[in-house]
């Protein structure tokens, strides 16, 4: 038992330090205590990261199998805190300004944060659900967040149908599986594979528990109105919603197609692969007539969600290091380029309208100019990072023999690549009217010019994600 709790250590210090925060805060000033709240879990999560990262190697196994502590588990801990972390720095001047400084806001993302990092360790269907749930519930409140905005009340609210819709997808394929393998554990279930055969109840277990992920990940055709909750739940709120429960779903997601159905890659590979085209694709043509730049990242996040199941697809050690590294350079593209949405306002007021960015790069060069090598790495331009993000995903797909699937990820990146330059040209180019402008915190700033200075600067080694990545696609695929 004492190992047990040493090994999942790290989450009980932050939900300890949740639940104690939010009774103390109950207690006190409440609402003024935001700042102070808001940094000292961004720091506590910091530490947790250096922790996590430079912490003992190798596996360890808790609870009888149900939650796991390997590299790969590490890899997507540290990446979540962090980007958990930046995410509640850069956005607190942003929540202060627009009257949404409650200080249950940190704490249920330090809630959120624990359900995430559940997820990742999950060894075992309830450990899975369990993860994914605290993670759900936290995030459905903070989307509903501004009750005074209608649109705020409506994307809480489509968010907690979606997210029911997917855990009643997923605890039905969790029983078939339970049912036909007579084990929740992942490690069980792997064994009920035989000769790289799965039989058909276990496949359409596997086809459901796939759904309810697919939801979670917004691939198509599970994505309806992941657009509708990005626009309308407060900015930092979506920052949040846009990086580190991505990577959680979609570290689950590998999780569970590895260690509970390894056994059976040709029977998933083709569902994946499927997915991954589809939202490339819908990805690539729905943010092109978009206005509201919120719901522009929202497509683009769809798209890029299939570039990192390209790299699922595959179904090998490379594929998986190529969704990880992915994944990663993903969570830092978007903590700049919403730390740069969150900042921008007309007259005092929030603006999300594209075209409110006309002639911005005359005013705020410097901002311009990050926010331009931020997109560019987007769209997946060399010598950007982004780029090399892309190829990676690629190499893995046509290695594995899915060359048709790579080119249609070629294609889509292509046009995908129009609705981000259109935004450059606004900046840059744009009619002289509807100047927006972007007053930022010093860790707003931080986090904007440090992501757009690691979207240049990594290209050299990728500092270093890429052998961690392996390590952790190694540890999971073995």
């Amino acid at each position: 038992m004492a190992t047990d709790l040493q090994t999942i250590l790290p989450e009980l210090i932050l939900a300890v330090y949740a639940m104690l925060a939010l009774v103390g805060a109950v207690y006190t000033g409440k609402d003024n205590l935001t700042g102070p709240i808001t940094w000292l879990t961004a720091g506590l999560m910091a530490v947790l990261a250096l922790w996590i990262g430079t912490g003992s190697a190798g596996s360890t196994q808790a609870f009888g199998g149900m939650f796991l502590s390997d590299a790969y588990a590490r890899f997507a801990k540290v990446a979540i805190l962090i980007a958990g972390a930046a995410v509640l720095l850069s956005g607190q001047e942003a929540v202060a300004r627009r009257g949404l400084g409650r200080f249950e806001y940190p704490l249920l993302i330090a809630l959120a944060t624990v359900g995430m990092m559940m997820m990742v360790s999950a060894g075992d269907l309830m450990s899975l659900y369990l993860g994914l749930e605290l993670q759900s519930l936290a995030l459905y409140v903070v989307a509903a967040m501004n009750r005074d905005s209608v649109k705020s009340t409506e994307a809480g609210m489509k968010y907690f149908v979606l997210g029911a819709l997917s855990s009643g997808l997923l605890l039905y394929g969790a029983s078939l599986t339970y049912g036909y393998a007579g084990t929740t554990l992942f490690s069980g279930i792997i064994g009920a594979a035989t000769g790289g055969e799965i039989s058909l109840g276990l496949l359409i277990g596997l086809v459901f528990v796939s759904a309810g992920l697919a939801f979670k990940i917004s691939a198509v055709p599970f994505h309806m109105w992941t657009p509708d909750v990005y626009e309308g739940a407060p900015t930092p709120v979506t920052a949040f919603f846009a990086t580190a429960p991505k990577l959680a779903a979609m570290g689950l997601f590998a999780r569970v197609l590895f260690d509970a159905f390894g056994g059976a890659v040709g029977d998933w590979q083709q569902i994946i692969s499927l997915m991954a085209i589809l939202s490339m694709a819908l990805g690539a043509v729905a943010a092109i007539g978009q206005t509201n730049i919120k719901r522009l990242m929202a497509y683009s996040s769809i798209s890029h969600m299939g570039f990192a199941l390209m790299g699922l697809s595959a179904g090998t050690a490379l594929g998986v290091q190529a969704m990880l590294v992915y994944m990663a350079i993903y969570l830092t593209m978007n903590v700049g380029t919403f730390a740069f949405i969150m900042s921008m306002e007309r007259d005092g007021k929030p603006v999300t309208e594209i075209a409110s960015l006309n002639q911005f790069a005359k005013g705020e060069p410097l901002k311009a100019l990050a926010m331009l090598v931020l997109l560019f790495s987007l769209a997946g331009v060399p010598p950007m990072v982004g780029f090399f993000g892309k190829l990676y995903v690629l190499q893995a797909a046509v290695d594995a023999g899915l060359t048709w699937l790579a080119i249609g990820g070629v294609i889509a990146s292509v046009i995908s690549a129009f609705y981000y330059l259109r935004i450059v040209y606004f900046m840059y180019f744009g009619q002289t009217e509807g100047q927006a402008q972007a007053p930022m915190s010093p860790a707003a700033w931080v986090a904007l010019m440090g992501s757009a200075a690691i979207m240049v600067l990594g290209v050299v080694n990728l500092f270093g994600i890429e052998t961690a990545a392996a390590q952790a696609a190694q540890a999971l695929v073995n």
